[in-house]
């Protein structure tokens, strides 16, 4: 039930949304054990002008960037799984976007079982009541 919000420095395609999304999804499943039917990937597209980077475009640079955070449960991945995952991603989006400013971040936030749900319930409220 991960959502991931993903800003990336790059022109808007389908294609490209379908690809990123692609990546996240096999990530978030593969990497943190996350089921692919209740992930969410919402995508924002940045021109290259409007990102900056110690008060430098990436235009000017000449390079790309993402940023996307994850929201997961609260000790339901190690710090091992974590590290790989930001790994992979980074990794991952510089086979999408090419050369990557390492100013590029992946925030894996952790949130408590009983402020974080989907379809008006909680998550703590599923694990009391798995049956329903």
């Amino acid at each position: 039930m991960p959502i991931l919000n993903v800003k990336v420095s790059a022109q808007r395609t389908p294609e490209l949304s379908a690809r990123i999304a692609e990546t996240l999804l096999d990530l978030t499943t593969r990497v943190l054990g996350k089921r692919r039917d209740l992930t969410a990937v919402v995508i924002t597209f940045v021109d290259h002008a409007d990102w900056y980077v110690a008060g430098r475009s990436l235009a000017d640079l000449k390079q790309s960037s993402f940023y996307f955070d994850v929201k997961v449960v609260d000790e339901t991945n190690t710090k091992a799984e974590k590290a790989r995952y930001i790994a992979e991603a980074f990794a991952a989006f510089e086979g999408l976007l090419g050369a990557l400013h390492p100013e590029s971040y992946v925030y894996v936030q952790d949130v408590r079982a009983t402020a974080y749900g989907f379809g008006g319930r909680t998550q703590e409220y599923r694990h009391q009541h798995p049956e329903q």
